[in-house]
């Protein structure tokens, strides 16, 4: 029996009048599935997940949850999502019971067991009121209002913002625990390397455009070595040039150092065995430097000249 499309968004486009917001976004998200949505700041992350939720009309396009329309069927989608948007907007004379209870009656349930689990989890006093919690246990806060009711879809931007990194484990595993019962996740962010520990495919958005979807394997499979040699007399850097594959390659004298794909090391290493070698390291380089190669950004999420890759979905 095939599963249900948790998320369609089919050539969305927004424009905000001469500026574009979006610019032809497609792609799904399947039952199960946890979707890193990567991007600098200003990529339009922000705006597709406020048409997702119904909170923005796309100029044209369409988005479904569940195959309900975002923008026509808001009530419906909401009963099926929880969102953690990157800066929650609390009632500050309200304490964290307040706010699960008052959330839990709009919904028409009872989530206090749920939520105390929870904030137990989470290292959250419910007795506070917002205006008293710290930006992490506020964020932390949030997190429980959103996973508390069991939605089908998690809509995350930026969730562990201002999160220790031991909490961020442990939201981590709520995470899996979500999709392992069938629910999906939209996961919203500029850094990698939080992503890459819960999602299973990730798109990079540039420019209001989706330049890239990536399942995670797949990136790793191609994932850069890091080498280094030092040779026992000059070398010119004619000799290593035509390997195909290589990246940020520098010869300087009796030194290279260059990034590697698997598929670049056969004939590197044929060409670095042909000299007298006095030193050689070889090291597989963390996934986020991959990903920061293949795609043109840096660290700080900004975007490089580089080709973006390919776009599939």
């Amino acid at each position: 029996m095939p599963t249900e499309t948790m998320v369609r968004l089919t050539d969305l486009r927004k424009r905000f009048g001469k500026n574009i917001g979006l610019d032809g976004i497609s792609l799904t998200i399947e039952p199960g599935e946890v979707f890193g949505y990567l991007g600098p700041n200003g990529a339009g992350k922000t705006t597709t997940i406020r048409i997702l939720l119904g909170m923005l009309r796309p100029t044209s396009g369409t988005s479904e949850v569940l195959g309900l329309d975002s923008w026509r069927q808001p009530v419906e989608v909401h009963r099926l999502v929880g969102y953690v948007p990157g800066e929650p907007a609390l009632y500050d004379r309200l304490t964290g019971h307040q706010h699960v209870a008052y959330c839990a009656h709009l919904r028409r349930r009872d989530d206090r067991k749920r939520s105390l689990e929870l904030a137990d989890r989470l290292g959250l006093d419910l007795e506070r009121p917002a205006r008293t919690l710290s930006r992490g246990n506020r964020q932390k806060l949030a997190v429980i209002l959103a996973v508390m009711s069991r939605p089908r879809l998690l809509v995350l931007d930026e969730p562990t913002s201002g999160i220790d990194p031991l909490v961020q484990q442990v939201f981590h595993a709520i995470l899996r625990e979500h999709t392992a019962e069938g629910g999906s996740a939209l996961f919203s962010s500029h850094v990698l390397g939080e992503v890459e520990r819960v999602a299973d495919r990730i798109g990079v958005v540039r420019k209001g455009r989706l330049v890239a979807v990536e399942r995670l394997q797949d990136l790793a499979a191609r994932s850069l070595h890091q080498v280094r040699a030092r040779f026992a007399e000059d070398v010119p850097a004619e000799d290593f040039a035509g390997v195909p594959g290589l990246r940020d390659l520098v010869v300087d004298g009796r030194n290279l150092s260059c990034s590697a794909p698997q598929s670049a090391l056969d004939s590197l290493l044929k060409r670095v065995s042909a000299r007298r070698v006095e030193d050689f390291e070889c090291a597989e380089a963390p996934l986020e430097d991959t990903f920061l190669s293949y795609y043109g950004m840096d660290r700080n999420g900004s975007t490089e000249n580089t080709a973006a890759g390919r776009h599939a979905d």
